[in-house]
């Protein structure tokens, strides 16, 4: 009889006591998303963005790409617009200031509001070397791009390879 009594007591402690882990793993302990207004100035020295949102966890930046550009370069300047905005010491910065932010995206649009592409990095996709990594590239192709466009085209395989992307097929062949 007294195995019984101990057990359930046992069974009691356990069952009580997991409750704060279960609740962590409900998602009950998982920190607030910021609001907008705390994360618009992350992305106020960037030319072009127009809309900074909150969408759940996720930040999500709209930005409006001219036509001009994708009269200069074509596919490569439609694919390389998410990146360009996105793989940033803003970005990163985010990360680190907000835990409630589990990823920024990025939407491009033309200036009648036809998306161009739109490009989505999560949290954990980037350790701390990846993000050196990152910067690196993002500060060639800002720098040289225009001159050098494979440094655009690096930055792109370097965004597709570390993000969820979709571009307009109307734009991009």
């Amino acid at each position: 009889m007294k195995s019984n009594h101990v057990a359930g007591v046992l069974a009691c402690v356990f069952v009580f006591g997991g409750c704060d882990q279960a609740a962590s793993y409900l998602g009950r302990d998982e920190p607030d998303p910021p609001a907008v207004e705390a994360v618009e100035p992350y992305y106020a020295q960037h030319q072009g963005v127009n809309e900074v949102r909150v969408s759940g966890n996720v930040v999500e930046l709209h930005v409006r790409q001219p036509y001009q550009q994708l009269d200069r370069g074509g596919s490569l300047w439609a694919r390389v617009g998410p990146y360009v905005y996105l793989m940033t010491p803003s970005t990163r910065s985010v990360f680190d200031d907000f835990p409630g932010v589990a990823a920024v995206r990025v939407v491009t649009h033309l200036p009648d509001g036809e998306e161009v592409a739109r490009a989505m990095l999560r949290r954990d996709e980037l350790s701390e070397i990846l993000w050196r990594r990152t910067l690196n590239i993002l500060g060639h192709a800002l720098r040289e791009g225009r001159e050098n466009p494979r440094r655009l085209e690096e930055l792109t395989e370097w965004g597709e390879a570390h993000t969820e992307f979709r571009y307009n097929p109307d734009l991009v062949n």
